[in-house]
């Protein structure tokens, strides 16, 4: 106790840091809870929460900071439990195909490379407006009429529609519950031609501004070039090549695509300097005026303008509070980058959307963002950089991408399943590019296109992209370029994350304590066993490992699952090369004791099973047979599953979905509706 008191003691005036991540404590145990909390258990811990910060005054010392960990954790978890019911609305939990109809509020491209539309004021076909979902997502497919419709555009389509998809194995990616604090009801596709029903009458001039400046950029850099400028200047990422965009994912360069605190940083970094120095030039204003906090102003109103025009996702949002945080510090004379400025921003984020804890974009921003104030507060301590003023700048470059590869490199590959070999090389012959070229001639751009002098700067712009993708398309192509990872069990990231942040947020020699955390974590990953067996929701798809890799039941169909299958399994392999390694062939395949009974075909050339196998099928399989049976129905309730061993030979199920469902998860299952 005494050995506690003292450490406790020597982190006086170092502890705030620790609020964000107490508060993350509770939003991440929300969202691991097995199921949905009652609302009683919500009142109880926001009750909890208020009396444990009211007590935490009148503690000693010592007491004090536990239990303000403890409140801070209690609120975490009433925070992401209100968050989830602020955001319900109606999902459909079957599937429907009719006439669709909304306003265009959203544009991009899928993962297919197809146009796909946001709509609002959705009406469907014998659907009551209460059961209607307030957005839906629908993607192109082959559509005619107008392929690209203007923004706040009303228009309607015959289309597939029905709830997200959940996970593809237990344990994985959750889309339902991505879509669910998206306010998304619904997704599908069209194959039919797309109606413009009126055309815009306003209400989304915000969206319709950032298509037209997408346009005029494109216009004016034609090509990838353009694509990827329309990309960082209005978030507009819809005319972007699938090629382009897995050559700067494979060379660790996809984080100059998205609108992130690079560019955020970058854009306010780049008008506060603008502004400082040319204020500082007219002796009368710099005298007179305080022209550092003036050009702080103007840089957060520019920083607050572009998270508007880049359509104010959850990155861009992040990105904003982090560096809307560092210019109040300056205007309040507070250090601007510290780790405190970094907590601030953390807990705005967190509280304002808890859910983005669970998502890639937040872990890695503030993994970099914190390792690099921390790396460089060090530094500071011991004197600064080593070397001649002249060498400083290329080495602070050196150590800031080494620092930031380093704290996310681990998070990459546990979301993505890739670990981009030569990624630390592109990024230093590219970042430096983007601060000194891209930005700047942007920025210049943009202010002087309404006179039309723009096309110098975007002419410079288009260069510096052109390098960036040359640089992707040539690391990626370098023979192993790609490293391909296992997933890691769920407790790996929680357990790099507490190590992480004790080494950079401890004070003292303590701080190496949290080593261990982080190598119990890669000795867990590195002895993570991927699931001997796993089926598809609906049974769509069975794959079993075998000693040359995961074997799936079919060469087409189900693509999607197919290949997050193999990413998880750290297999480079494609779906066609997956289905080979399971021998065969037909609607009905074995493999070792797992039978894959696919339609009406492999049910008729069905011939039974024994005890201890697997029969999977996706009609109605017959009654009374001795192995265990997965069928459509069953795979309905509990989503995808996978298969293992017990100690007494049977099978072990672990389902996606259990009976006490979350929120965001759909109820029992309903009969398909056809309109």
């Amino acid at each position: 106790m005494h050995r506690l008191r003292t450490a406790i003691l020597s982190q006086r005036g170092h502890l705030f840091p620790w609020l964000p991540v107490a508060l993350a404590c509770g939003i991440g145990a929300y969202f691991a809870w097995p199921w949905e909390p009652p609302i009683r258990t919500l009142w109880a811990c926001a009750t909890a929460g208020i009396a444990l910060a009211l007590s935490a005054r009148w503690a000693g010392a010592l007491a004090g900071p536990l239990i303000w960990g403890a409140a801070l954790i209690a609120f975490g978890f009433a925070l992401a439990a209100a968050r989830s019911h602020w955001v319900a609305g109606p999902v459909l939990d079957w599937r429907y195909y009719g006439p669709v109809q909304g306003r265009v509020v959203g544009i991009d491209r899928s993962a297919s490379d197809a146009v796909r539309l946001t709509l609002d004021r959705v009406v469907l076909a014998r659907v009551a407006p209460a059961d209607t979902p307030r957005r839906v997502r629908v993607s192109l497919h082959g559509a005619g009429g107008i392929a690209v419709p203007e923004p706040g555009a009303v228009v309607q389509m015959t289309a597939h529609l029905s709830g997200s998809g959940g996970p593809v194995e237990p344990g994985g990616f959750d889309f339902r519950r991505h879509a669910w604090f998206l306010k998304l009801g619904a997704v599908g596709y069209t194959r039919a031609p797309v109606v413009l029903w009126h055309a815009p009458e306003g209400g989304v001039p915000v969206f319709a501004l950032r298509r037209a400046l997408s346009a005029r950029v494109q216009t004016a850099i034609p090509g990838e070039p353009g694509a990827f400028a329309a990309a960082v200047i209005a978030g507009d990422r819809s005319g972007m090549g699938q090629e382009s965009l897995t050559a700067l994912r494979h060379a660790n360069l996809a984080h100059l695509l998205a609108i992130s605190g690079l560019h955020m940083g970058l854009l306010a970094g780049f008008v506060f300097a603008v502004l400082r120095t040319g204020l500082a030039l007219i002796p009368t204003l710099a005298l007179r005026w305080p022209v550092k906090k003036i050009a702080a102003v103007c840089a957060l109103v520019v920083a607050a303008g572009y998270l508007a025009l880049s359509g104010g996702n959850v990155a861009t949002e992040r990105a904003f509070v982090m560096v809307a945080v560092a210019l109040v510090a300056v205007l309040l004379d507070r250090r601007a980058l510290s780790l405190r400025a970094v907590a601030v921003a953390a807990l705005i984020v967190l509280v304002l959307r808890p859910e983005a804890l669970m998502g890639p974009g937040f872990q890695m921003s503030f993994a970099a963002t914190t390792a690099l104030v921390a790396a460089f507060a060090a530094l500071r301590d011991r004197g600064g950089l080593p070397g001649p003023r002249w060498l400083q700048g290329g080495l602070s470059l050196l150590i800031s991408s080494a620092v930031a590869g380093a704290a996310t490199a681990p998070i990459a590959a546990a979301h993505f399943n890739l670990f981009s070999h030569y990624g630390l090389a592109a990024n230093l012959v590219s970042v430096p590019l983007m601060g000194l070229l891209v930005i700047p001639a942007a920025v210049v751009g943009v202010l002087l296109m309404p006179l039309g002098f723009d096309a110098v700067p975007f002419w410079a712009m288009e260069q510096g992209l052109r390098w960036i993708l040359f640089v992707a398309q040539t690391v990626s192509a370098w023979p192993g370029a790609v490293g391909h990872v296992v997933a890691p069990s769920g407790a790996v990231l929680p357990l790099l994350a507490l190590g992480g942040l004790m080494v950079m947020l401890w004070q003292g020699r303590g701080r190496w304590v949290g080593l261990l955390p982080m190598a119990a974590a890669m000795a867990v990953w590195m002895q993570s066993a991927r699931p001997p067996v796993l089926v598809a929701p609906e049974g769509a798809l069975v794959g079993v490992m075998t000693a040359e890799g995961r074997a799936l039941s079919k060469a087409k169909g189900a693509g999607f699952v197919a290949g997050v299958w193999l990413e998880n399994d750290g297999d480079g392999a494609d779906q066609v090369a997956g289905a080979a390694r399971w021998p065969g062939e037909g609607r009905m395949r074995i493999l070792g004791d797992v039978i894959h009974v696919q339609g009406k075909t492999g049910s008729a050339a069905f011939t039974g099973c024994a005890a201890g196998q697997i029969a999977v099928f996706t009609e109605p399989a017959p009654a009374g047979l001795p192995c265990l049976v997965l069928g459509p129905e069953a795979l309905k309730k509990t989503g995808a599953v996978s298969l293992s061993r017990d100690g007494d030979g049977g099978w072990h199920v672990t389902k996606a979905m259990g009976s006490n469902r979350r929120l965001w998860e759909p109820p029992a299952p309903r009969p398909t509706l056809g309109q």
